[in-house]
């Protein structure tokens, strides 16, 4: 069968954050796909199989490493690129996907060419913050937020902060949390971006992962609330790097960015 990896959330190669995509024809074992994403080892594989239902177009699952996840901004991105891409979905249809935890995600290109993901929002509520974390993270910790998806979330007072993280993995690793998204306001006159992130995910068997797109959906309705706009950008500060356009609308946030295929090939097992 055929299998791409796409670097999502950039126009250039080797940036962003890569995918595997799995174009599947028919169900497909879960053991299987957990091994086919074990042996990618990207933060996530996504596995798409055509549906032949009302309210939906494909199903799609996302595996890293080691377990699935629930929800997978950048690999949906990388699907939904693949899809247009390989020629499989016309480019002016929207997709939609059936997942198994996030309802139905749509997907459609926009100006620019760049494709515009409908997500809801998964905004972070305030928590006390975890024992170990600001060890872990080596920052001092003033609050945290948690959202629906077990992800923390970390403000620090500037971007220069974020840039020079160098967390204990291990440690982070054992923090009650899929993820940990640490994020700081842009630098004024740093560039065309109003916040920055770094995203690390130790406990699902991804150290940092180079651009988050569902810790955007936590991202920016913070950054809504705080900057009084709806329309942002934010910068994932990795060594790779990547930008996603966000848009707030009430409960669902509009994710948007650019993918490019680097590897086209055919799985043999």
């Amino acid at each position: 069968m055929r299998i791409l990896v796409v670097d999502a959330f950039t126009d250039r190669a080797f940036a962003g954050n890569p995918a595997g995509v799995c174009l599947l024809e028919s169900p497909a074992d879960d053991a299987w796909m957990q091994a086919v994403a074990t042996e990618m080892r990207h933060s996530e594989t996504a596995f798409v199989r055509p549906l032949d239902v009302p309210d939906a177009d494909y199903e799609l699952r996302w595996f890293t490493p080691v377990v699935e996840v629930a929800l997978c901004g950048h690999a949906t991105l990388a699907t939904a690129h693949a899809l247009y891409e390989t020629g499989t979905v016309p480019a002016d249809r929207p997709i939609r996907f059936q997942t198994r935890r996030s309802g139905v995600l749509t997907v459609a290109t926009g100006s620019g060419g760049l494709l515009e993901m409908d997500f809801p929002t998964m905004p972070a509520q305030p928590v006390e913050v975890p024992a170990g974390l600001a060890e872990a993270l080596d920052v001092s910790v003033t609050g945290a937020g948690r959202n629906a998806q077990n992800d923390l979330l970390v403000v620090l007072d500037d971007e220069e902060a974020v840039r020079k993280l160098t967390p204990d993995m291990a440690a982070l690793a054992r923090i009650d949390a899929r993820g940990i998204c640490v994020a700081a306001p842009a630098a004024p006159g740093s560039g065309p971006y109003d916040f920055v992130s770094r995203f690390f995910g130790a406990a699902v068997g991804v150290g940092e992962d180079p651009v988050t797109g569902s810790a955007h959906c936590m991202l920016a309705p913070y950054w809504s609330d705080r900057l009084g706009r709806d329309e942002l950008t934010g910068y994932q500060a990795s060594e790779r790097g990547g930008a996603v356009r966000v848009t707030v609308r009430g409960d669902r946030v509009t994710l948007a960015g650019r993918a490019m295929t680097i590897l086209d090939g055919t799985l043999k097992v």
